[in-house]
C-alpha cells in the first residue's frame, strides 16, 4: 500500500486542506481530505479493466466547503435529521440550529462535515482526528472523535468511527459518500443501477421526512429491495413520500442486527460497468439517498461539469433517523466515559 499527501487548499481562515492518496497492488485508488474526514475519490476497474473514478466530488479543495451535499464527508455530532431542531438528554431541553426544512440535520452548518480535522499516516491507514468542543452546535459535553480509514490490496476500504466524550450526548456518525458506479463524469443518472438489501422493513415517514416512529413491511412495496432491482423502477412512487421527496431519501432496517456485530446490509451493481460495491456495516440500518437535489447544488466536478439529480446513490450506515426523540428505537446517547465504536465497509469488485 503507498500513501502519499499533499497540501491541495486552503480555507478563508488559513488552514490547510490535505489530500490523502492511497493506492493498492491492483491500481486501485482512494483519496481522501481532513476537510471533513472526506473520500474525496474511489478509483477501481470495471469488468474491462478500465479503472475510472466512481465517487462524486468536486474540482478543487475550495468546493469542499460549506457544500450542501456533504459528498464523502464524515457526517455527525448526529447524522440526518432531528425534528424541530429540538431534543431532551438527561433531562435538559437543547434546541439546535434549523437547516433542513422545520428540521436540524446533520449536526447543523458548522457540524462536523464542514470541519479541518488533523490527519496523520499510520502505516497502512489515514486516520482524521476532531475534538468538538461542548456547547458546539448546541450540543452538550466535548467529544473526541477519529475516523480511521483502511484500504487492502483486495480493494475493501474500511471506515471506522470512534468517539468518547465527557457528558451524556448523542452519536450518530456516518460517511456521506455518493457512487455513480459507470463513473462520476459518465452523465448518466443512477436509475439503472440495482440495488439489494438485507432489509425487510424500512421506517414510516411524515412528509417533512422525520420518522412517524412506525416500521414498514417493505414486501411488494416500492422500497422492497430484498432481491436486486433497478432504483428507477420506483423512484418516483408515492408510497411513503418518495415522490414528495423527489426519490429515494429513506431509512431501511438491517435485518437481524445486533450492536457491535459487523454485517452484511446492501450489495449495489451497475449492468453497464459490471462494477459492484458490497457494503457491510456494525450499524442498525442505512438511509439510501439518491441524489435527489443534486443539481443546481454543488460546485464545478472533478470531471469540470455539474452534477444532474440522481448522478449519484449514497447508503449511508447509521443509527435510526431523530432517535434521540423516539425512546423505542435504538439508542444514540453515549455515556461518559464509553467509546463509540461504528464500522463500515465498502468491497469493492466486478460481476
Amino acid at each position: 500500500m503507498e500513501i502519499s499527501q499533499h497540501v491541495w487548499g486552503s480555507t478563508p481562515e488559513g488552514e490547510a486542506i490535505i489530500l490523502y492518496t492511497m493506492r493498492n497492488s491492483r491500481g486501485s485508488e482512494v483519496q481522501l481530505t481532513n476537510m471533513g474526514a472526506a473520500i474525496v475519490a474511489v478509483k477501481f476497474a470495471d469488468r474491462e479493466g478500465h479503472i475510472d473514478d466512481v465517487a462524486l466530488g468536486y474540482r478543487d479543495a475550495a468546493s469542499y466547503i460549506g457544500d450542501g451535499a456533504c459528498s464523502g464527508k464524515s457526517v455527525g455530532r448526529v447524522a440526518n435529521r432531528i425534528a424541530g431542531g429540538r431534543m431532551t438528554v438527561d433531562g435538559t431541553e437543547y434546541r439546535l440550529e434549523i437547516n433542513n426544512g422545520p428540521n436540524h440535520n446533520h449536526g447543523g452548518s458548522k457540524g462536523f462535515a464542514n470541519r479541518i480535522w488533523e490527519g496523520r499516516v499510520e502505516t497502512n491507514r489515514v486516520v482524521f482526528a476532531l475534538t468538538s468542543e461542548d456547547g458546539d452546535q448546541n450540543y452538550p459535553g466535548e467529544l473526541h472523535v477519529e475516523a480511521v480509514y483502511d484500504f487492502d490490496d483486495d480493494d475493501s476500504l474500511e471506515v471506522t468511527y470512534l468517539a468518547k466524550g465527557d457528558r451524556i450526548t448523542p452519536v450518530n456518525l456516518t460517511n456521506h459518500l455518493y457512487w455513480n458506479l459507470s463513473g462520476e463524469g459518465c452523465g448518466r443518472d443512477i436509475h439503472d443501477h440495482e440495488l439489494r438489501l438485507n432489509c425487510s422493513r424500512a421506517l414510516e415517514a411524515n412528509e417533512v421526512q422525520i420518522p412517524t416512529g412506525r416500521l414498514l413491511d417493505v414486501a411488494g412495496t416500492p422500497m422492497d429491495f430484498r432481491t436486486f432491482r433497478r432504483l428507477g423502477d420506483g423512484i418516483d412512487s408515492e408510497f411513503n413520500h418518495i415522490r414528495d421527496f423527489r426519490g429515494y431519501d429513506h431509512f431501511w432496517v438491517l435485518d437481524q442486527w445486533k450492536p457491535g456485530i459487523l454485517s452484511p446490509i446492501a450489495e449495489l451493481r451497475d449492468p453497464r460497468s459490471g462494477r459492484r460495491v458490497e457494503v457491510l456495516t456494525s450499524q442498525a440500518g442505512a438511509m439510501v439517498y439518491t441524489g435527489n437535489w443534486l443539481s443546481g447544488g454543488c460546485p464545478v466536478t472533478k470531471s469540470g461539469k455539474y452534477y444532474d439529480d440522481r448522478a449519484g446513490v449514497a447508503i449511508e450506515c447509521q443509527n435510526y433517523p431523530d432517535a434521540v426523540n423516539h425512546p423505542e428505537f435504538p439508542s444514540v446517547l453515549l455515556n461518559p466515559g464509553e467509546l463509540y465504536c461504528q464500522k463500515i465497509v465498502f468491497r469493492l469488485g466486478t460481476y
